[in-house]
């Protein structure tokens, strides 16, 4: 009876990982918090006219393509997730079967639609500095480069996260809990990534 009982009480027991994880990604929200607060503080400051014609350099319609293809990798990602916690590892069928996908498949599918996202910001930027707008222009261009570069930076980390967790299962002889936990942990991180640049993508680029 005090078997059953160990065993229950340790099946219900929240997993520390996804709790750790939750904790470091709130801390993470206070972060960006502060970097919304720097930004609308500082076009308070500078006023609308000057905040009009810094933000009329940006490319909208390049920008919301680039959005589009990172929030769509929330779906692949999740879809990783499905197959993780079916401890589904890899595909079952064909490469063109995307029903038989395993959580390898929808990661490396997430993997290069946020590197897609990166390319394009890296674009961006180069086409801005190109226009004049630089780090040190001026406040805009100050604000505008920390807010998406630290996001950018965010992202490479998710990147760099999901590769670590596809090699951990290339290695594996057996995908089991530990790796669907990783994954699901992983997926965590980017969902958070994602909907705070859909925060920042309608601070900086819709609201002028």
């Amino acid at each position: 009876m005090t078997t059953y009982a160990g065993t229950v009480s340790k099946a219900n027991r929240p997993n520390l990982v996804a709790v750790g994880t939750i904790v470091w990604l709130a801390s993470e929200l206070m972060f960006f918090a502060a970097l919304f607060a720097m930004y609308f503080t500082t076009r308070a400051v500078q006023g609308p006219k000057v905040w009009l014609e810094s933000t009329g350099m940006l490319n909208i319609p390049f920008a919301a393509t680039n959005t589009t293809v990172l929030v769509l990798s929330s779906v692949t990602c999740q879809y990783g997730v499905f197959a993780a916690e079916r401890f589904q590892a890899r595909r079952s069928g064909t490469i063109f079967q995307i029903s038989k996908w395993g959580m390898r498949e929808w990661f490396a599918l997430t993997f290069l639609m946020g590197a897609f996202f990166i390319g394009g910001q890296v674009y961006e930027y180069a086409s801005l500095v190109a226009e004049g707008l630089t780090f040190s222009s001026d406040a805009y261009g100050s604000v505008f480069y920390l807010t998406t570069g630290f996001h950018g930076m965010h992202v490479t980390g998710g990147l760099i996260a999901f590769l670590v967790v596809m090699i951990r299962v290339f290695k594996a002889q057996k995908f089991g809990h530990s790796q669907a936990t990783t994954a699901i942990v992983v997926s965590y991180y980017w969902h958070f990534v994602d909907i705070v640049w859909i925060a920042l993508f309608s601070a900086i680029y819709l609201i002028k």
